[in-house]
């Protein structure tokens, strides 16, 4: 149950309506989805979370759509975030993700939380051949 009624008629406020316009714009749809609809409550919050989605999600970069779907799909898995875990896992789907790559997904996922948990309750030393920060 959502903390808060979505504005009835969002698309009143101008700047709602113009990121509203942009994200159909930008994901060739009608559709506005129940985030955004929420989010408009706030228009300055609206804009700032729509701007970086745009930017991560939309914009051209060094991994490809279907890449950046998955990523986003395992960290809402461990963020337990259900809404993003469909909403993302739609989208990989309109991108291409076959029910192997999602097996295989969910199998990566599932793997690295057992062996993060077992690191953690362990307290297993960093190899400093792994370490992120050694020259």
């Amino acid at each position: 149950m959502a903390t808060l009624q979505a504005p009835a008629d969002p698309e009143s406020n101008p700047r709602v309506k113009a990121v509203f316009d942009d994200i159909r714009a930008t994901r060739k749809t009608d559709f506005v989805n129940n985030l955004w609809r929420t989010l408009a409550f706030d228009a300055d919050l609206l804009e700032r979370t729509w701007a970086e989605v745009k930017a991560v999600m939309a914009a051209p970069g060094a991994l490809d759509p279907l890449t950046r779907e998955l990523i986003y799909i395992a960290v809402s898995i461990a963020n337990s975030c259900g809404y993003c875990v469909h909403s993302h896992t739609a989208a990989a789907r309109a991108k291409g993700m076959s029910d192997a790559q999602h097996a295989e997904l969910l199998a990566i996922v599932s793997l690295a939380a057992k062996t993060n948990h077992l690191v953690t309750g362990l307290q297993v030393p960093l190899d400093p051949a792994f370490d992120a920060n050694r020259p």
